[in-house]
């Protein structure tokens, strides 16, 4: 069973710049599939999975267009040429675009 990984461009340096990785090892589910790509590519655990290999805050797994979390995690099950997206989560909101659009109001704002 083939598993394809869909890498983002912050972690190409990981994957000798590889966008697409397939993993062939028949992984049962996410959490296999991962073990199996940060074996292949062991720079690139660091930048997924924290200190207890849980599934970094800031990043979003997707097994097809499916969020991980809102499946059951990295125990989500997988079927032959499953699709896995690694997304890192963007952070931001209104006031920071706000402080780009008006400067002036950087100092009133602290």
């Amino acid at each position: 069973m083939a598993v394809i990984f869909h890498i983002p461009g912050p972690l190409l340096v990981f994957t000798h710049g590889q966008r697409r990785i397939e993993i062939d090892s028949s992984p049962i589910n996410v959490a296999e599939a991962l073990d199996c790509l940060c074996l292949q590519y062991p720079g690139i655990r660091d930048r997924i999975l924290n200190e207890q290999g849980e599934i970094r805050e800031h990043v979003n797994i997707f097994v097809g267009k499916d969020e991980l979390r809102y499946l059951n995690g990295a125990a989500t099950e997988l079927n032959d040429g499953a699709e896995i997206t690694i997304m890192q989560a963007v952070s931001g909101g209104l006031r920071g675009l706000a402080q780009l659009r008006h400067p002036e109001r950087n100092s009133l704002a602290s």
